[in-house]
């Protein structure tokens, strides 16, 4: 095996690309960077320029193999420690990134190209969730009680699933790592990490850390296969897999569920989301627009909680129009590691065409533009974008955007609403503004794994996070999350 010595990354977060040789960009395979079986590299780009940050390893199937036995033969004795060795672990990650967090900040804002503000609060999220299972650790639960037939105790527990593939997307690129990873080795799983190729930096940054915390050898593992598809298969085919985690499309999410089904491999999807935002009659506009504001530009529209259906009430709905239209003017666009910028890039110029294909196809089907619209200047930038007119069923309606644009709908029946929000293959969430008994009414209504009532954010690592329908199986966070990695094991024993 061939390994390579690297050191935790000691750059200021503005520093030029020279100057970030810390980051790590090898592979983690059995407690040991390496790069990959041939040597070729893939570049990691910074969206604000188009530049590459550096050349991460290409991981081949030989180090995806290499992958799996290392968590294979860790699993027996990472399962066999005692849950409050576990929970130590995660508390020490959590010191450290909590140290770190600007470390962790800058990293982001390079690979993904959010703005500084954005990944702040992303590192604090992420964060959290090895606080959250640290304290799940030593709380998993189980039963014991007589039969009702007295013949027998009836012993429930829960074991470790096993080997844990893990595959993470670019939005969201420490906050869904850690949403995995600490529930993971919370329960005695061990993993395989597949970050996106967008933001691998991230993901290996987080993986120092765990080393860094006291995670054994073979636990963790970083691999990044180019292409994808086929080593993610491969890897699904091994006997010692028994956990998929995924957080992605839900065209790809299908996909995995086939390959999953070969092997009957347990399988979590976090998929996507078009989330419809109602904001009711009666409405407290301050509150709706701040929410709505929130709901819309968090992360600048690149996520899969982002709302996307705006259907505001006839009465409301010019005012909502104007004020929402203010407060996006006030948005200041440009590289995240200038601190001023609210607003980031997206991800690649491919995310921003995207986008802007789906803007000019709005206008084309019958919308206005009321701000923004055309992006300008270098980089993956696009401006925040609001835009009126838009008809229930058209082509942005129906569309994840991921990205800054509010397309609004106008409603008079608020029957007529809720259908609507509800005329979708998606139900990851949605949210609600109004007088509190109305919106509540509404809220049970909705067809959501999570609903938000007058605010216009909802994730916590404490709260299940999860949808119905097409986006997604299985819950996130809370103690739901760490149920995600284990078995239900019944033991009888004669009473």
């Amino acid at each position: 095996m061939t390994t390579t010595s690297t050191t935790a990354p000691t750059a200021a977060p503005d520093a030029p690309p020279a100057e970030q040789a810390g980051l790590f960009r090898d592979l983690y395979v059995d407690g040991a960077w390496r790069p990959g079986g041939d040597g070729g590299r893939f570049d990691v780009l910074d969206p604000a320029d188009g530049r590459p940050i550096t050349g991460f390893a290409i991981a081949t199937e030989q180090d995806c193999d290499d992958a799996v036995a290392a968590a294979a033969a860790a699993l027996p004795s990472w399962s066999a420690t005692a849950p409050r060795v576990r929970s130590e672990i995660l508390r020490r990650a959590w010191e450290i990134l909590t140290a770190e967090s600007d470390v962790l900040a800058a990293i982001m804002v390079r690979e993904n190209g959010k703005s500084w503000a954005d990944a702040k609060a992303e590192a604090g999220y992420a964060t959290e969730f090895f606080r959250w299972f640290a304290e799940e650790a030593v709380r998993i639960p189980g039963d014991w009680r007589l039969s009702p037939a007295g013949d027998k105790r009836i012993v429930v527990t829960h074991r470790p699933i096993g080997v844990a593939l893990l595959i993470t997307p670019w939005n969201f690129p420490a906050a869904m790592a850690t949403r995995k990873l600490a529930p993971a080795l919370a329960a005695g799983c061990t993993t395989v990490l597949k970050p996106a190729r967008e933001t691998p930096l991230t993901a290996a940054y987080l993986v120092d850390v765990l080393e860094r915390a006291g995670v054994p050898r073979g636990v963790v593992n970083l691999v990044t296969p180019v292409p994808t598809g086929p080593a993610v298969a491969r890897m699904l085919a091994a006997d010692a897999v028994r956990k998929l985690s995924f957080t992605g499309s839900t065209e790809v999410g299908r996909e995995l569920l086939k390959t999953c089904a070969d092997r009957v491999v347990n399988a979590s999807m976090e998929l996507g989301g078009n989330a419809p935002l109602i904001v009711l009659p009666g409405a407290d506009l301050d509150q709706a627009v701040e929410g709505a504001f929130l709901a819309k530009m968090r992360n600048g529209g690149s996520a899969c909680t982002s709302a996307n259906r705006f259907y505001v009430h006839a009465s409301l709905h010019d005012e909502f129009v104007s004020r929402m239209v203010e407060r996006l003017e006030a948005v200041r666009t440009g590289p995240g590691l200038d601190r001023e910028n609210t607003l980031g890039a997206l991800v690649s110029t491919g995310e921003r065409d995207k986008v802007a294909r789906l803007v000019d196809t709005a206008v084309e089907e019958g919308a206005e533009v009321r701000i923004g619209g055309t992006p300008s200047g270098e980089g993956a930038f696009y401006p925040p974008t609001l835009l009126t007119g838009v008809r229930h069923g058209s082509t942005v309606n129906v569309t994840e955007i991921f990205g800054p644009v509010t397309a609004v709908v106008e409603f008079d029946d608020v029957e007529q609403a809720v259908a609507q929000a509800n005329d979708s293959e998606y139900g990851l969430i949605a949210y609600v503004f109004g007088e509190e008994r109305a919106a509540m009414q509404v809220a049970t209504r909705l067809d959501a794994g999570m609903v938000a009532v007058n605010r216009g954010v909802v994730s916590d690592p404490a709260a299940p996070f999860g949808g119905t329908k097409q986006s997604g199986l299985g819950r996130e966070g809370a103690s739901e999350g760490i149920l995600e990695f284990l078995e239900t094991q019944y033991i009888a024993v004669s009473a």
